[in-house]
């Protein structure tokens, strides 16, 4: 299964509609909460996701709308018998706030600490980029390594069957028939997000090929000098992110409490999408949204 669950969606403070930040990404066996802020133990208990689910936690930065959740859910995990590790990555700057964060939780778990300061691999697929915000803060991608699609016809011709075809992905060569002669290349799969960030180069290589981003969009593109001035993006500056990046879905959240009505926010992103002349899909998250990774791209044959 590779699904994010949306489990909250205000930024700075909550709302009567929407909680403080919280994501998870489940991503076939792994389960990748992002940014729990204040409350995240109760929308999982509403979403009907277990602790269990949860084997890394990954925080953007510090502030604490982003990270004020963690010693209750790493309580819960506690409560529920969680037997796993499970990996907790966050911006090194960070390390005071998030070592007062885990010494308020019930000890017991198995946590174990990832501290980065740059740019790059933090885990078998997971990278972090640098972003442009007020304190140290990274986004977060998640990469499927390429893999290739065996054409059914192709197959058949040159008779490959039953448990040669298995045999045939394992080892590159049944006889004389190469995997790629029966074959086209899949890319992997790729989940960004991209939190609390001014317009930066970093923002841009996350969104880049992703299937699936999930953005912060503040503000309105009529509160830009907002926007500017704390280091935020616009909801059409989302859009042009996913636009130039060819994004399959665009998932906009992390919204201003000022707004109450998100259909605007949305028809920005999509303006910039539309202007772009590209196909991504943009969703407007509310808490308890399900989104389903768009279907793995395949090359043309």
């Amino acid at each position: 299964m590779r699904e994010l669950v949306v489990l909250g969606t205000s930024s700075q403070v909550p709302t009567r509609v929407r909680n403080h930040n919280g994501y998870l990404l489940r991503w076939d066996g792994e389960g990748l909460l992002f940014d729990p802020g204040e409350g995240t133990q109760r929308q999982m208990i509403h979403a009907g996701v277990p602790s269990t689910a949860v084997t890394r936690i990954c925080l953007t930065h510090v502030h604490g709308d982003h990270c004020y959740g963690l010693p209750g859910v790493l309580s819960r995990m506690v409560l529920d018998g969680v037997q796993h590790p499970v990996h907790l990555h966050y911006p090194a700057s960070g390390e005071p706030v998030v070592r007062a964060l885990v010494g308020l939780a019930t000890p017991g778990l198995d946590l174990r600490l990832h501290p980065h300061g740059a740019s790059g691999p933090v885990a078998d697929g997971l990278d972090v980029v640098a972003l442009r915000h007020r304190v140290e803060t990274y986004g977060y991608r998640l990469t499927e390594p390429d893999g290739r699609t065996f054409l059914p016809e192709r197959l058949a011709a040159a008779g490959v069957v039953g448990p040669d075809v298995a045999r045939l992905a394992r080892e590159g060569r049944v006889g004389d028939v190469r995997v790629e002669d029966v074959s086209v290349p899949r890319p992997g799969q790729r989940f960004a997000i991209v939190m609390d960030t001014a317009v930066c180069d970093g923002a841009a290589a996350l969104a880049d090929g992703a299937d699936l981003l999930l953005a912060e969009s503040t503000f309105a593109d009529e509160d830009a000098a907002l926007a500017a001035e704390h280091l935020h993006l616009t909801a059409g500056q989302a859009g042009g992110l996913a636009a130039a990046g060819g994004v399959g879905t665009l998932v906009l959240s992390h919204f201003s409490s000022r707004y109450t009505d998100l259909g605007p926010l949305r028809a920005q992103a999509e303006d910039a999408v539309w202007t772009a002349g590209t196909s991504t899909t943009v969703h407007a998250a509310s808490d308890g949204d399900r989104i389903a990774l768009p279907p793995r791209r395949v090359a043309p044959h």
